[in-house]
């Protein structure tokens, strides 16, 4: 029997897809080993949202093949989309396969016997029509699933490749969405998390009737499963009806991500949103009005084509007015063709870096004042698995990481604990109720 490693760069769409992938060589037999572990076959789904992510790529092909060079390695993703002839640079590679060949890659091989030549298997974007089921988990255990519901984008954005690397806006029929998550539930996960690349734009037609986001949670919160959570929502596509859904479930998590990218106006225009900072800062007091406790997480980029001290300074203190919990900071990073790239007023590497920590840095004091509010509270934790310190670690409804020594096993349980203390940045250190109480010595 022949052996297979997978590994997944990226979003968590990417991880539920290399979840579909593995299932696809379980079934033919094959023994899946875990990444790092020679193999037979190593499959790579990569990611290229920044040049960072490229580079990462072929650093992992490279270590891959130096250490089992007989390995059949299979590159597939964005960056096998976007860029298959640097993947085929690289010695070692034996398949290549763009956005609308991963899920078929055995209709490619014949055998897994190394060539002497990169095999390139590639669509034209405008091609890519089919909607491909996934979905994983976040670990071995069946705690959180990550249930694609949706790929592709039509938004054009000017900095972003996605739209070239998955094709246009497609979404899963409801009926298979239900299906999916029950078998899910079957499966004994406690957390359902809907993924896509732009999941608020979900919209699925049968016949004369469109069926949108809100419909796929109706849906949804009617099963018998302990918590949904959405991965990340648009802001212009985080509607009311969303909210009020959200807010009277007891299934849906009060927990949104919601990109940002610039707090500035005149920056926000030339990444082409579609919405302006006024309209970010209105649905942030929204959810924070509306949903107790809410945890809200943003994307933001520096460093973008023409911005400014100025404007990055406006940034800075727009996010600092908001009460948002935690950021994910991008440098800004140039892709090829996209409009991004043609715009004037480059903004220098090093201070792309500095802006960037400086916002880490008030992502770090965010993270703090939010989980500081919550010390003393009770709260339900969905536990993982146990780490290398003998704490096991997991998460509240709304995304706080939360520790407690482990005496008996938590895995995969939700127990309600009492948070004790935070420095913002690391697990939040909780007691369990009725069991000794120990401190953080």
């Amino acid at each position: 029997m022949k052996s297979v490693s997978l590994h997944t760069l990226g979003c968590k769409l990417n991880y539920s897809e290399t979840s579909a992938i593995a299932g696809e060589f379980s079934s033919k037999g094959f023994i899946l080993k875990n990444y790092g572990e020679a193999s037979d076959v190593f499959v790579l789904n990569t990611c290229s949202v920044t040049e960072n992510a490229d580079k990462e790529c072929r650093q992992i092909v490279r270590s891959v093949i130096r250490s089992n060079p007989e390995t059949y390695v299979i590159v597939t993703g964005c960056y096998a989309q976007l860029q298959p002839e640097e993947i085929a640079g690289i010695e070692g590679v034996d398949l290549i396969l763009g956005a609308g060949e991963k899920f078929k890659l055995f209709d490619y091989i014949h055998n897994f016997d190394k060539k002497d030549y990169s095999c390139i298997y590639r669509s034209p974007v405008n091609e890519i029509r089919d909607f491909d089921e996934a979905f994983s988990a976040d670990s071995d255990l069946r705690t959180r699933a990550f249930l694609k519901i949706q790929d592709g984008c039509n938004y054009k954005c000017s900095f972003c490749t996605i739209p070239q690397a998955r094709g246009s806006s497609r979404s899963l029929d409801i009926s298979k969405v239900t299906d999916n998550a029950k078998r899910i539930i079957d499966s004994g996960y406690k957390e359902i998390v809907l993924t896509g690349v732009n999941t608020g734009d979900y919209e699925y037609k049968s016949g004369d009737v469109s069926f949108r986001l809100i419909d796929v949670m109706t849906e949804l919160d009617k099963l018998n499963i302990e918590r949904i959570r959405i991965s990340s929502i648009e802001p212009n596509l985080l509607n009311d009806e969303i909210i009020a859904l959200v807010k009277s479930s007891s299934k849906f998590c009060n927990h949104f991500h919601v990109p940002m990218q610039s707090g500035d106006p005149e920056i926000l225009k030339a990444m082409r949103r579609r919405y302006n900072n006024e309209h970010y800062r209105e649905l942030i007091y929204k959810l924070n009005d509306e949903i107790k406790d809410v945890g809200i997480g943003a994307d933001v980029i520096t460093g973008f084509p023409g911005e400014t001290e100025k404007q990055f300074e406006n940034t800075f203190e727009f996010i600092e007015s908001l009460p948002v919990s935690y950021l994910h900071v991008f440098s800004y990073s140039e892709r090829k063709n996209t409009d991004a790239v043609m715009l004037q007023g480059k903004v220098d590497v090093r201070e792309r870096r500095r802006r960037s920590e400086l916002l880490r840095n008030l992502s770090d004091k965010k993270r703090f004042e939010f989980y500081s509010g919550f010390k003393g509270t009770y709260q339900d934790v969905l536990f993982e698995s146990v780490k290398n310190d003998d704490f096991t670690e997991g998460l509240t409804t709304n995304y706080i990481r939360v520790k407690v020594k482990d005496t008996d096993s938590l895995e995969n349980t939700i127990e309600n604990v009492k948070l004790i203390s935070t420095d913002g940045v690391k697990p939040v250190l909780a007691e369990r109720i009725n069991v000794n109480v120990y401190s953080d010595q």
